[in-house]
């Protein structure tokens, strides 16, 4: 899979060379490449962004330089199956299921926004020409769309064949509308708690059963607003 990240600061991104997404990308799993917005820009300064009709505060960037570094993502990822996705504020929320409807596509477009957005031209324009979303990845305002972009990334990876195990992701929490079931490793006795009797029985049906109930309770008590 591919993720074509548009950025005004590529250099957030290094988290994404280590651990399980670093060792996707080494294996050629999925590819991230990052192109720099600012590249795009006609000015001999390179500025992005410029003060917004009607007044009011802060800056905003330019319709034509996100749609020009949008056209070249688009040219990169031709005759995939892609979606275009502007990290977002206003965007719909992202969920578990959405996760994994995105995991299933070829190629994803990430556009990053910084300041007070993207002039909405661009992203009419995107909306009309292209399968275009925006999602926000919680109901908070972050300096910019980088954060939201890397947990997008490192959540549909977690779905793409060969990333992890089928049984590391079946299990997890959301994975059945609901919250995963506590875990245990040794010592069997820590600080006078014990790991529960039926996990160390080794009847595999009382262990599925115990953690059914478990995840069962944790998500009523934590999350009940997930549970259907």
């Amino acid at each position: 899979m591919q993720f074509h990240v548009l950025t005004l600061f590529p250099e957030m991104f290094v988290p994404l060379e280590t651990s399980i997404i670093g060792r996707a990308r080494k294996n050629n799993v999925i590819q991230i490449q990052l192109t720099n917005i600012r590249d795009f820009s006609c000015d001999k300064h390179k500025k992005v962004d410029d003060t917004p009709y009607g007044g009011g505060a802060g800056m905003v960037m330019r319709a034509d330089v996100v749609y020009n570094a949008y056209q070249y993502a688009n040219k990169q990822t031709e005759g995939k199956d892609k979606k275009v996705i502007y990290l977002s504020p206003q965007g719909k929320k992202l969920t578990q299921q959405k996760v994994v409807e995105l995991s299933k596509k070829e190629a994803l477009i990430l556009i990053c926004g910084h300041y007070e957005g993207i002039d909405q031209r661009a992203i009419d324009i995107m909306q009309e020409e292209t399968d275009f979303e925006e999602i926000s990845i919680g109901d908070y305002v972050l300096t910019g769309g980088e954060l939201p972009a890397m947990v997008v990334i490192d959540a549909v990876s977690r779905y793409v064949e060969g990333v992890l195990t089928e049984d590391s992701t079946k299990e997890e929490s959301f994975a059945q509308n609901q919250l995963e079931y506590p875990q245990y490793t040794r010592p069997e006795e820590f600080m006078g708690h014990k790991v529960p009797e039926v996990l160390l029985s080794g009847h595999h049906e009382n262990i599925r059963k115990w953690r059914e109930e478990k995840a069962l309770a944790i998500t009523k008590l934590k999350r009940p607003d997930i549970l259907k």
